[in-house]
């Protein structure tokens, strides 16, 4: 794994260790001597973690940490506060800065190297979800994370696996006042409920007595429904070997007994604040290809969702010599719908005629708007006479009721001409495609309101 590390320090001593270290394992180093500096590297989104001193002239590593987080160009780097000051009070000043985890001088390797690796792959994922959600400032992406850093979570809940009462029980007490904790004392028991629960963290005793934690851990990531939940481990001291293990795996972050309640409750609020932006991020960039592939007045499919989707199913009915058939629909007259009644009721004739599709067709059936008034529907495992059934069925149903417009002011008598084809041997997409836009035009010369099937 590499990644760009950005070490912030005013004494150039200090730098040089760091560098020299993480060189070591092929980081690719940037360094600055000042708060003021690291902010204007970080903004040109130079870096992907901070390593950053709390004792500096000037701006101190808290307040470069708060501007950090409050920007929203740079609230997605992960930050590491490095300082002299040991005391419990000083890493929990640092986590509710904002920092993403906190080292003491001197730095021990291992700490520095597993926080380092833990936090770059968080950050490589966090860039994906980024990168796929194009028109971020459109769809309200940058504020969405300021939000989530200042947002109240509401109820939160949180597992605690763990075979050793008086371990768990120091646990709960320690964070059962902001979140709903949830016990498991058998390890296949937590996977269960870890997949069929709404969790925002698992809190793991490495230590379990009953069953290997890493083996959980693996479990864990392995599984869709829980291939995201973050995992905090427990861990005893000098436990280096798992605990690299641990962070191979996938473990998120890490807390050394003895536990100060503090320092657990700020590294509990910090990874479900970051489940919950990746959550946000992650459910925007499903918005953003629903958006792209969907019609946004009608709901259905639009054209470029069918010219995927159909050469896809078209290919499946060969292999599979299965029967497959097209539907093209066309509403008759419809300028003249928009000409008499303007086009906010033709925009309510375009979304009742989707519904009477809807209601016409089977779950699996595909239907897609074109654009203007015309419509496609693709019917897999569906031949010929079954497809004219159902068309015909859908013709009915659109002639055979007023469409309600203008506030229910006006009913328009509509209709529809559909031409249809099935899959022939030998068939690709756009033949099929071209048969039943044949079909429609001769719908249409014929006198509309009418189903017309052309052969191969």
């Amino acid at each position: 794994m590499t990644a760009r590390v950005l070490v912030v320090d005013d004494i150039r001593a200090n730098v040089k260790l760091l560098e020299a270290r993480l060189t070591a394992e092929y980081f690719e180093v940037l360094t600055a001597l000042s708060g003021q500096e690291a902010l204007e590297i970080c903004e040109r989104d130079q870096c992907d973690i901070v390593l950053l001193d709390v004792m500096m002239p000037g701006m101190d590593g808290f307040a470069v940490c708060r501007r950090l987080k409050s920007n929203p160009l740079t609230a997605h780097i992960p930050v590491v506060m490095v300082t002299a000051l040991d005391q419990p009070a000083d890493r929990v000043k640092g986590l509710e800065a904002g920092a993403d985890d906190f080292l003491t001088k001197p730095v021990n390797d291992i700490a520095l190297l597993t926080r380092v690796k833990s936090l770059v792959r968080l950050k490589m994922l966090t860039d994906e979800l980024r990168m796929r959600a194009i028109t971020g400032k459109e769809l309200g992406f940058e504020q969405a994370f300021s939000d989530v850093l200042n947002e109240e979570f509401g109820e939160t809940s949180v597992m605690v696996v763990d075979d050793q009462q008086a371990s768990y029980e120091r646990l709960v007490h320690m964070i059962e006042a902001d979140h709903r904790v949830v016990v498991e004392c058998e390890a296949q028991e937590a996977l269960f409920s870890a997949a069929e629960g709404n969790f925002d963290l698992i809190v793991c005793n490495l230590s379990l007595t009953g069953f290997d934690a890493l083996r959980l851990c693996s479990q864990v990531r392995s599984l869709d429904r829980t291939r995201m939940l973050p995992i905090l481990l427990v861990i005893d001291p000098g436990d280096n070997a798992r605990l690299l293990r641990a962070l191979d795996i996938g473990v998120n972050d890490y807390i050394v007994r003895p536990i100060d309640g503090n320092e657990l409750r700020a590294r509990v609020r910090t990874q479900i604040r970051r489940k919950r932006y990746n959550d946000r991020l992650r459910a925007k960039v499903q918005q953003t290809i629903e958006m792209a592939v969907t019609d946004s007045l009608t709901g259905l499919q639009n054209r470029r969702y069918l010219e995927s989707h159909l050469s896809t199913l078209v290919d499946q009915s060969a292999a599979r010599g299965k029967a497959l058939s097209v539907l093209v629909l066309d509403i008759d007259f419809f300028k003249s719908v928009n000409d008499t009644y303007g086009h906010d009721a033709g925009d309510e004739v375009l979304k009742e005629f989707a519904v009477r599709i809807r209601k016409c067709i089977r779950g699996i059936d595909l239907a897609c708007r074109l654009g203007g008034e015309e419509f496609v529907v693709v019917m897999p495992e569906t031949d010929a006479s079954l497809a004219y059934t159902v068309a015909e069925r859908l013709r009915q149903r659109v002639a055979g009721e007023p469409f309600v417009v203008n506030g229910g002011q006006k009913a328009i008598d509509v209709t529809v001409s559909i031409g249809m084809a099935a899959i022939e041997p030998g068939d690709t997409m756009d033949n099929l495609l071209k048969r039943a836009d044949q079909g429609l035009y001769a719908a249409k010369r014929d006198g509309r309101n009418r189903v017309v099937t052309i052969a191969a």
